[in-house]
């Protein structure tokens, strides 16, 4: 899967399940500051990535993930690595 695959289902499930606002779908956002990304959003999300992508999203790992361009490289590679 590309970079830009893993882009588009993130902002699909982001803007259709999270019901964050399209416009605010910026690679250098910040998750929680700016995309109001809270800790329940977060466990919804977990179950999202795994349906969609097929693999558990481990917390430890996502400690150092700020921005949603940081996230979307975390899923790209988290992909890839299979």
């Amino acid at each position: 899967m590309t970079r830009e695959e893993v882009i588009q289902k993130v902002n699909t499930f982001l803007i259709e399940e999270i019901e964050i606002e399209e416009n605010l779908l910026k690679e250098d956002a910040l998750l929680k500051e700016e995309l109001g990304i809270d800790s329940l959003d977060f466990v919804d999300i977990v179950v999202i990535v795994e349906r969609y992508f097929g693999f558990k999203i481990k917390p430890e790992e996502m400690s150092n993930v700020r921005t949603l361009s940081q996230f979307y490289d975390y899923v790209y590679q988290q992909v890839n690595k299979k």
